[in-house]
């Protein structure tokens, strides 16, 4: 029996143990929480990430969590057009799908073959070219073929193997809330619909969620602001969000108003600067890989570090599907890293030129972002898993 090891059930780890576990590796799926819980926030579903998950579960019922998304334009604060809202295009749209919704859809799609320990925290990891990896908390010690690295920003696996790549602040913070649909505002359709509005420093964007995201509906928002994490209690960010934005064009005041304190999930943004070296290490007769977030963490405003995290999941799975532990193995980590390390640094590079276009200020530099911004707007290029 191949045996695996995934060090972190976020999104990440869960969207790869199922997919390993569905090729019929042994798989022990580590968390350090004492359970595995959703933020209470949402993210934007974009078509590569979509396939991806198709991917990883044919069956995992993606569609029914999913609203499709319609393209909001970009405003000024005053609530003039920088860049007016496509019509729908050829192609598959985004979609808001709740972090809730998500997780359930994780879970549900692992099988018997996963074993999930809570309350692990990994803390070290050991590699050699005649030994099996092996992880410990430093009270147990976890041997297996492959290791998976799904352990987020402060990686201690990614610290052990890549320690080049280090964990900076990305120059803003930032705040999500979702508003359940009972809390909402009555909205003119054309609100309602959301999109992005960019100011000085300051960006908000608003996204209707599915009638039945979360069992509830709603609205979920993000708000970010040039500068350094605010050391305030929720509510009193809740009342500085409401002062920055101030005559801000509707919905912007009116989500604000409908939010509580206890919706608000303050973050401060990070990114690796550098890259790790290589997303895959060889290990005896297999290895360890990094994924998600611990191999390619970014500035949020693109909005992909979901999609490209189960980007990682969909190729892993493919690569190791029939791949036995040996020299087969081996290639597939190897070749795991070669195949995505190009693939992320080139949208990594996109999330850093669309958050230095955010972050401008200064008439002259808001100027050039207004100009620009029509011309500006990425291009993902398509994406599919490995055959």
């Amino acid at each position: 029996m191949r045996t695996a090891v995934v060090v972190g059930a976020g999104m990440a780890g869960l969207a790869t143990a199922g997919g390993l576990a569905r090729c019929g590796w042994q798989v022990v799926l580590l968390e350090r929480g004492e359970r595995i819980a959703a933020p209470p926030t949402a993210l934007v579903l974009w078509p590569n990430g979509r396939r991806a998950l198709e991917s990883i579960d044919p069956e995992g019922g993606w569609s029914a969590i999913a609203a499709p998304l319609p393209d909001g334009g970009v405003r000024r604060p005053d609530g003039q057009w920088l860049v007016a809202p496509r019509g729908a295009g050829a192609g598959p749209a985004p979609a808001a799908v709740h972090l809730e919704d998500l997780y359930d859809a994780l879970v549900a799609g692992l099988n018997d073959n996963v074993q999930i320990r809570t309350g692990f925290d990994v803390t070290s990891v050991r590699t050699g070219p005649r030994q099996r990896p092996v992880v410990s908390d430093g009270r147990t010690e976890i041997e297996a073929d492959l290791v998976v690295a799904a352990d987020g920003i402060d990686s201690a696996v990614r610290r052990l193997l890549a320690p080049e790549a280090t964990a900076v602040g990305s120059g803003f913070a930032a705040w999500q809330a979702v508003i359940p649909g009972f809390r909402m505002p009555r909205l003119p359709a054309e609100q309602a619909a959301g999109g992005e509005t960019l100011g000085a420093g300051f960006r908000f964007v608003s996204i209707p969620l599915g009638e039945r995201a979360a069992g509830r509906g709603g609205v979920y928002w993000v708000a970010t602001a040039a500068g350094a994490p605010r050391p305030e209690p929720p509510a009193t960010q809740l009342a500085l969000l409401r002062r920055w934005f101030a005559g801000w064009h509707e919905p912007v005041g009116a989500l604000l108003a409908a939010t509580h304190a206890d919706d608000l999930v303050p973050q401060e943004v990070r990114e690796l600067r550098p890259l790790p070296r290589a997303y895959g290490f060889s290990s005896g007769p297999g290895g360890v890989v990094l994924l998600g977030d611990a191999a390619h963490a970014m500035p949020h405003h693109l909005g992909q570090g979901a999609c490209l995290a189960f980007e990682d999941a969909a190729t892993l799975q493919s690569l190791v599907k029939g791949a036995a532990p040996g020299v087969a193995l081996c290639a597939a980590v190897e070749e795991y890293g070669r195949l995505r390390r190009p693939r992320t640094t080139s949208v990594v590079r996109q999330a850093r030129r669309m958050s230095a276009v955010v972050q401008a200020r200064g008439r002259l530099a808001l100027r050039a972002r207004d100009a620009a911004l029509s011309h500006m707007r990425p291009r993902m290029p398509e994406w599919s898993p490995p055959e």
